[in-house]
């Protein structure tokens, strides 16, 4: 059955001094409709690069991504992307980060709307009283509390993750977990996610894509991840296949480790 999201024949190149230098050749996946994908792999290997070119910031080389029924060829708000860094105007308080974003979307929306489904997803994302807080005033689990908000305001078909908890602390990154499935749960969006974390993926995904060692790198390996949800952490390290499928994870990640090593 087609995707809701088809990644086909995705391939991208950089130009070098000796010819063009394939990072991501050839790769495959469709994403359901309403399904949480995480992308793993090694550093380097071009996880960042498909999230890149699907969220349309980066051209692609060959192939084509189709979003709904539509192939896209550029950035668009029926993608909605949070950074491993939240990337937020330092002049302008929580509330109006977020505001930025709803009026590029919403233009023909009444304001005080607006202000409402700002308001909604800062106040679920933990933030009802801090709102009017600048970015450096704020902490950077907060900052990233702010941008999953400004994302999920643009009510996108697709939400991509690039690393998002990756410069946070393990407490912090255990609380926005919960944020993060709380409100992909509640709205149903489709989530792409990069991660590096093996734990983290197992947590918040239906499947994981693993990639193989770059160049030219493609998919490797797909796992199915059939935990119950919505699901406690405390739950998914219970469960029977909880150590199987890490294990699958590891192996795969040292194979392609090794495999990179030797050549």
């Amino acid at each position: 059955m087609p995707g809701y999201v088809e990644l086909y024949e995705l391939s991208k190149a950089y130009p070098t001094r000796s010819g063009p230098q394939l990072v991501v050749d050839g790769f495959n996946v469709d994403i359901q409709k309403g399904e949480f994908v995480c992308l793993i792999g090694h550093s380097g290997c071009g996880k960042s690069t498909v999230l890149s070119m699907v969220a349309g910031l980066s051209s692609i080389s060959s192939g084509a991504i189709v979003v709904d029924g539509k192939e896209i060829d550029g950035p668009g708000p029926d993608r909605g992307v949070v950074f491993q860094s939240p990337s937020l105007l330092p002049w302008l308080s929580a509330r109006d980060n977020v505001m930025l974003a709803a009026d590029q979307v919403y233009p023909h929306v009444e304001p005080s709307v607006r202000s409402e489904i700002v308001e909604y997803y800062l106040s679920v994302v933990g933030l009802a009283d801090s709102m009017e807080k600048f970015p450096s005033e704020l902490s950077g689990g907060m900052r990233q509390r702010v941008g999953i908000a400004r994302a999920f305001s643009l009510a996108p078909k697709v939400l991509l993750l690039d690393e998002p908890f990756g410069m946070l602390d393990s407490l912090t990154r255990m609380e926005l977990h919960d944020v993060l499935l709380g409100l992909w749960r509640r709205d149903q969006r489709t989530a792409l996610m990069v991660t590096h974390d093996v734990d983290e993926a197992l947590f918040l995904s239906d499947r994981i894509v693993m990639m193989t060692s770059g160049p030219r790198a493609r998919v490797g390996d797909i796992l199915e991840v059939g935990f119950p949800r919505p699901r406690r952490r405390a739950d998914v390290l219970d469960h029977p296949e909880y150590y199987r499928l890490r294990e699958h994870l590891i192996g795969f990640l040292e194979s392609e480790g090794q495999e990179r090593l030797a050549s």
